[in-house]
């Protein structure tokens, strides 16, 4: 073989050898993620129940990624400030959080947002969901759920609800409810929750929708009538759940890890092992139970698969109320 010959293999090896290394980069960050400690973003203020939530998963979760898990608050704009800095940052596993079911399925047909729910996140895991509901007072004449729609159908826009914002899960809910029943009721939003449920023990609303006060329901203050989830609840097997009463719509009020799109998969298999064996821990159990948090896990494929699903449905939901924009 020539020396030209040789020179010229010789090249084509180094090309090639070039070329390989060139794709491995990934995998080699792959290997040793995570290197460093990774910021957990929660779009919400330190100190409620959300945050504390996510500070128990991320706790038992830091055990099993064996790197630390510093939780960030970033509040505001309705839980969008913290996604969108998630959906922002570097898809390199180290910047991950919280997307709140409102950010997501409401928010992007309300107002301009600078992500796409659908398009611009990773799903990685969900860990919980809050607790919607109907509640009225415990002196109310409606003892079941049945007992509002046949008094709202009797009395057309004299049944008044209450919920923490105009255009929210639980009003869309309700109203999709009221769509089905052909019933019309009055909604009156309030700015939180808590507000709601004080109109409701002042006798101002028949009943609100959303999440409500455990303490007043184990004091016999408020009584729940309907649980806005998908599946029965272990601590209220009384309870009938929308779906259970016939009603086919999804309550997406869930708790989930997501990160920026383009996350390596290896990465993301990390992160959803390590948040799933954390769901598993007796800390993290103990833990969301105080705080009244059912667990409710989806992996990443099946998460992703909720999320597209119900983008669109709470879209044309929206789109058909006319509150798009």
């Amino acid at each position: 073989m020539g020396s030209r010959t040789k020179l010229t293999s010789f090249l084509c090896l180094v090309f090639i050898l070039s070329f390989v290394q060139a794709g491995r980069p990934e995998e080699a960050d792959t290997a040793k993620y995570p290197s460093r400690p990774v910021t957990l973003i929660v779009a919400f203020s330190p100190g409620g129940t959300v945050d504390l939530g996510f500070r128990l998963l991320a706790k038992e979760a830091e055990k099993h990624l064996k790197q630390p898990i510093v939780v960030l608050n970033k509040a505001g704009g309705g839980g969008s400030i913290g996604v969108a800095a998630v959906a922002s940052a570097k898809p390199d596993g180290y910047t991950i959080g919280q997307t709140p079911g409102q950010t997501v399925f409401v928010m992007p047909f309300l107002e301009k947002l600078p992500f796409n729910p659908a398009k611009d996140l990773t799903y990685i895991m969900q860990f919980a969901e809050a607790t919607f509901a109907v509640i009225v007072k415990s002196d109310s004449p409606f003892k079941r759920f049945s007992d509002l729609i046949a008094y709202a159908r009797q009395n057309p826009k004299k049944l008044t609800y209450g919920t923490n914002a105009p255009a929210g899960i639980a009003n869309l809910i309700t109203e999709q409810i009221a769509k089905k029943e052909k019933v019309q009721l009055i909604h009156i939003p309030f700015k939180g929750s808590p507000e709601a449920q004080v109109a409701l023990l002042g006798g101002h609303i028949a009943f609100t929708a959303g999440e409500f006060n455990y303490s007043l329901v184990e004091s016999g203050e408020i009584r729940v009538l309907a649980l806005f989830a998908e599946k029965p609840r272990a601590d209220y097997p009384q309870i009938p759940t929308l779906k259970e009463l016939g009603y086919d719509i999804p309550c997406p009020v869930f708790h989930t890890i997501c990160g920026p799109k383009g996350m390596p998969d290896g990465i993301v298999k990390k992160l959803e092992d390590a948040f799933t064996k954390a769901t598993k821990e007796p800390a993290f159990i103990k833990g969301v139970q105080e705080l009244r948090i059912p667990i409710v896990y989806r992996n990443s494929k099946e998460l992703t698969e909720y999320v597209s699903r119900n983008y669109e449905v709470f879209g044309k939901l929206i789109t058909e109320m006319g509150l798009a924009k």
